[in-house]
């Protein structure tokens, strides 16, 4: 009998090449525009690379430690990941058993019913709201005893919007207490809504609440796979033991503590993308895009069965953007020349966007499907 891996596992949507990233372009992945490391950072990396013939730190006590005076947590009650997303399949490894149940939005983060079913969980997507933002009422009513997991990605990974800090704190407060509520804040700093929430107060009022932050965005370190939870010890500790040995390597780990020492930069380059976010979004609406407002560092366009067409519309303008299929495109916000581009290639682009709202209130038929086929393509 030939070698047989697991069916959920053969099941599962591969990673896709990206045959797009030649274009000058790169509005796609959720990156930086600009130069990501001060010279600090770029200092301490080297610095590390001198160091690579020795084993790092397995459990980054340098970071953790500075993490935990940075959030006033207990260092017990933090841990360190190759990027969120790893974080993220170790929550999942650690709290479920083959049959729990993973509540989360959808469109959002597209590993996490991945994840999901690499441990034998069974994912429970739930509609976003006619505003691209969750809802929270809805996630609540498919809570099931089966339940271990709810993930709240705020901004939401792909449309950017945020749920209010009041809405937030009064979900959280409803979930059971043997449910974990994970809110995913990868883009928590590019936020400048006063009404959001900063999801470390939560983890600091509850049992049953973890946070997922990364050094791959605001901070520019996406290529040193780096990220970090912040969650109830008991949920700290089960996540560690899941971890890759040495997973997380030296030179990310001093490049992150480097990164912490730079904050007031990495706050005004925030600050800019943000002012730069705010003007793309309104450039596009007043092109005719109903663009929802975000509060990440990319904007969202609901194209619909018109989002191949845009893609493939971009590309020969030399913009590379991130489509999901049937509902939308993502688009990183880039420097000016790429920002200009993209605006370029929208307002040539022949959309029927008088029937995008149209489009929106048909509602999300056969959910399911859309998430078991989702590709995975895109970065974090």
């Amino acid at each position: 009998m030939p070698i047989t891996p697991r069916a959920e596992i053969v099941a599962l949507p591969g990673y896709a090449a990206r045959r797009s990233e030649s274009l000058p372009a790169k509005l796609a992945n959720n990156e930086l525009p600009e130069a990501p490391l001060p010279p600090p950072v770029a200092a301490a990396i080297a610095a590390a690379v001198a160091e690579s013939h020795r084993y790092p730190d397995m459990v980054a006590t340098g970071l953790l430690d500075r993490l935990a005076e940075r959030h006033a947590l207990p260092a017990g009650r933090l841990a360190v990941g190759c990027g969120s997303v790893a974080l993220c399949q170790q929550i999942i490894q650690a709290l479920c058993r083959p049959g729990d149940e993973v509540v989360f939005a959808w469109r959002s983060f597209e590993a996490y019913p991945v994840f999901a079913r690499m441990m034998n969980a069974t994912g429970v997507p739930v509609a976003l709201d006619d505003g691209h933002a969750h809802d929270l009422d809805a996630m609540l009513a498919a809570i099931t005893p089966r339940t271990r997991i709810v993930f709240v990605c705020n901004p939401n990974n792909p449309t950017g919007t945020v749920v209010s800090g009041e809405a937030l704190r009064d979900f959280a407060a409803r979930v059971p207490a043997d449910v974990l509520v994970v809110i995913d804040e990868a883009y928590r700093e590019f936020v400048t809504d006063p009404g959001a929430l900063d999801g470390l107060e939560a983890v600091r009022g509850a049992e049953n609440v973890a946070v997922l932050r990364t050094f791959s965005k605001a901070y520019g370190l996406a290529a040193l796979r780096i990220g970090y939870l912040a969650g109830p010890a008991v949920v700290v500790s089960a996540v560690r033991k899941v971890g890759v040995p040495f997973g997380v390597n030296g030179i990310a780990q001093a490049a992150a503590v480097a990164a912490l020492d730079v904050e007031d930069e990495v706050t005004e380059r925030c600050r800019r993308i943000a002012a730069e976010r705010d003007r793309v979004r309104g450039e596009l609406r007043a092109q005719g895009y109903p663009v929802p407002a975000s509060q990440a560092n990319f904007v969202w366009l609901p194209l619909g069965e018109q989002t191949g067409d845009f893609v493939a519309h971009a590309a020969r303008y030399g913009v590379d953007v991130r489509g999901f299929a049937g509902d939308g495109v993502r688009v990183t916000i880039g420097g000016p020349a790429e920002n200009a581009a993209l605006l370029r290639a929208s307002a040539s682009f022949p959309c029927a966007v008088g029937e995008l709202a149209q489009r929106d209130a048909v509602g999300h038929a056969g959910l399911g499907q859309q998430v078991a086929d989702v590709p995975l393509d895109g970065a974090r």
